[in-house]
């Protein structure tokens, strides 16, 4: 009997701590950032950004082959140019998982490195239908500035080599936040 009080009451003190740490985001307005920036994503040549770490054996990793996995750590710019300005790094993976190649698995965090959002992350997740011209991904969660952000990503292919697997590519994202 004494241990279903202990536990009673230990279960009653972490909802209440739950429910106070909740509390404090319940009545705060959300902040809507639009911002927007290239992502260069390299996989050949000079300072290359995105290497196929895995896939499937004695079959071909590339960004087209079904199965393989990519590292990443693709320089986030605020022009096209891939010796503009740095506003931030997109570190992560995506895998190619559509059996005809077309569809990249995106999970990324980008970490921010421009004096205004510097240190603050926005975790990304879905689908990169790249043939499509646009197509939108998940902002599932972030840190700093965007703690407990979610919103989206709309993408757009603004360069594209395929026989050397490189790529620019402009986000433009719209998170709410506290």
């Amino acid at each position: 009997m004494a241990t279903k009080i202990v536990i009673l009451s230990l279960m009653f003190f972490l909802t209440l701590a739950t429910s106070i740490e909740a509390s404090k985001y319940q009545f705060q307005k959300l902040k809507e950032t639009n911002m927007m920036f290239y992502m260069q994503d390299w996989e050949t040549g000079a300072n290359a950004t995105a290497t196929p770490v895995a896939g499937i054996p004695h079959k071909q990793w590339w960004i087209l082959g079904f199965g393989t996995i990519f590292a990443t750590d693709d320089k986030l710019t605020v022009a096209i140019e891939r010796n503009s300005s740095e506003v931030g790094r997109a570190h992560g993976i995506y895998v190619n998982s559509a059996l005809d190649g077309s569809d990249l698995h995106l999970l990324m965090s980008l970490v921010f490195t421009n004096k205004k959002y510097n240190g603050s992350t926005l975790e990304i997740q879905g689908a990169d239908r790249f043939y499509q011209k646009y197509r939108e991904v998940s902002v599932v969660s972030g840190t700093g500035i965007f703690r407990l952000a979610r919103g989206y990503a709309t993408l757009e292919t603004v360069y594209l080599d395929i026989p050397n697997s490189n790529a620019i590519i402009r986000w433009n994202v719209t998170v709410f936040h506290y």
